[in-house]
């Protein structure tokens, strides 16, 4: 199989002993199935596993897409007389599974499902689809920006939880760590009846090669139960878990901690917001080099009034708490979304200019938001991008680290659109909120909700759930007595 196919399927063929230590684990916990059905078996090494793992099983179907693997495979077996085991070529988007599978018999779905998102597949112009439509009910600026990407196996999953759901049985398949929280939430909402779930992690550099969170999903599904809590594991070998599940209908990492903190979750009083978009660097920011010239990202100087640039912070910036000084400066076109950006051409003509002779850098930005918009129109803009006073993390970076930052050469700091802040104009109030974010009860409260192995594992969804009052209410922290705060910010 060349590289593209590799990509459009998500090809990475299970090693042998992983499958084997995958099945002796469900033997473990005593999954003894009447049928093992392994949708998308490739090379069959779940399908020898399976039929060296549960000889009770009156049946062992493989399906695969692939006609080179399908006809090795059958080969191989002939040879090797498993009489039980059935290879059927198949597509999983366009198979009837219910003519496959007697509704009766208990049945373990096992395997590896392809490890590729949809956007992946139309880079490549892949076919290995399901219909096109918006599974996951995204809509306005979710979709427009992406959000609506998902794993191909994401929809597989629920479509195999969905026959499950009817007819009980087994759910045991190796996939993105992300994938398998996502599937468990989409049990929690649609009310899918498992009796008991878990994710076991596993090395996926080690067996696959690639960097990347992963694990074996695992779920009992039962008519009689409707349990959504699940253990997550170090490995397939280990009995020690960290307790998973839903609280105040969100999703928990660490439900014992969260138990503890519980009394500061609702709303912030003040509400996060994130940085400045314009999804254009090399012309929208600019860096100052030794001899105090602005460079843009092309490497031209730049010789422009300094009536709307700003001094910029990056998501590396906070993380790294390089916060009060920065050669890098962004270009500020709007103080609000929508406002006219005409008024640039009266007030700093050369600015006006340099964004007249690189506008086909800024015309040509791919995301919709910018249609219908003025021209040189940017995002995640409003009053709040002015206060002088500012609490930033980075959403991308593996910690929670709050920074508070001020001014820079007098001018109000600005955060590009993977940081998120909390705003004031009154530095008492951002000192105060500071003290609160940065105490060990805030830091655990935030430890037990964020998925640090997600790509942007902070969100401002996640930041708005603290409530500042809740945790100074419950005397979590005592703030210093002889400093004055103006006690209407919470």
């Amino acid at each position: 199989m060349n590289n593209r196919k590799i990509v459009e399927f998500g090809d990475f063929q299970t090693p042998f002993v992983l499958a084997k230590k995958v099945c002796q684990k469900l033997k473990d916990i005593h999954v003894n199935p009447d049928v093992v059905l392994e949708p998308t078996c490739g090379l069959g090494a779940f399908i020898y596993a399976a039929a060296n793992s549960f000889p009770k099983a009156k049946r062992i179907i493989g399906v695969e897409i692939n006609p080179f693997y399908v006809n090795k495979l059958r080969n191989d077996l002939f040879l090797s007389n498993y009489k039980k085991i059935e290879i059927i070529q198949g597509d999983f988007f366009k198979i009837n599974w219910e003519t496959i599978i007697e509704p009766q018999q208990s049945l373990l779905v096992i395997g590896n499902l392809p490890w590729v998102t949809n956007a992946k597949q139309g880079l490549i112009g892949g076919s290995n689809l399901p219909v096109k439509k918006n599974f996951q009910n995204k809509n306005g600026f979710d979709a427009i920006t992406g959000k609506s990407n998902f794993d191909i196996s994401e929809w597989m999953l629920m479509q195999i939880s969905n026959w499950l759901n009817k007819k009980g049985g087994y759910l045991a398949m190796l996939c993105k760590t992300s994938v398998a929280r996502k599937i468990l939430n989409y049990h929690y909402l649609q009310k899918i009846s498992t009796t008991c779930s878990a994710i076991f992690n596993i090395d996926a550099k080690k067996h696959f090669g690639v960097s990347v969170d992963a694990g074996l999903l695992y779920c009992k599904f039962d008519k009689k139960f409707q349990n959504h809590d699940y253990g997550v594991y170090r490995n397939i070998g280990t009995d020690s878990k960290n307790k998973m599940g839903h609280r105040n209908g969100i999703l928990i990492r660490d439900i014992e901690k969260f138990e503890k903190y519980k009394k500061l979750f609702g709303s912030s009083e003040i509400t996060w917001r994130s940085g400045v978009k314009h999804d254009c660097s090399k012309i929208m920011e600019l860096t100052k080099t030794k001899n105090g010239h602005l460079e843009n990202g092309i490497n031209e100087l730049v010789d422009i009034e300094s009536t709307f640039l700003y001094p910029l912070l990056k998501s590396s910036d906070i993380a790294n708490n390089r916060i009060k000084k920065t050669n890098r400066y962004v270009l500020i076109t709007q103080s609000s979304v929508g406002e006219s950006t005409n008024k640039i051409k009266n007030i700093a003509p050369k600015t006006w200019e340099y964004l007249i002779n690189h506008a086909q850098y800024l015309d040509n930005r791919k995301s919709r938001i910018y249609k219908n918009n003025p021209r040189f129109s940017i995002f995640g803009i409003g009053p709040y991008t002015f206060a002088p006073w500012k609490i930033a993390i980075s959403g991308l970076y593996k910690n929670i680290k709050f920074r508070l930052v001020n001014l820079i050469e007098g001018k109000t700091v600005i955060f590009d659109d993977t940081i998120y802040f909390l705003y004031f104009d009154i530095r008492n109030d951002a000192e105060k909120a500071y003290k609160l974010l940065t105490s060990e009860p805030a830091i655990e409260f935030f430890s037990s909700i964020i998925f640090m192995d997600e790509k942007r594992p902070i969100k401002s969804s996640i930041l708005n759930y603290l409530s500042l009052k809740s945790l100074e209410k419950n005397q979590y922290i005592y703030l210093d007595s002889t400093t004055k705060y103006n006690t209407d910010i919470f």
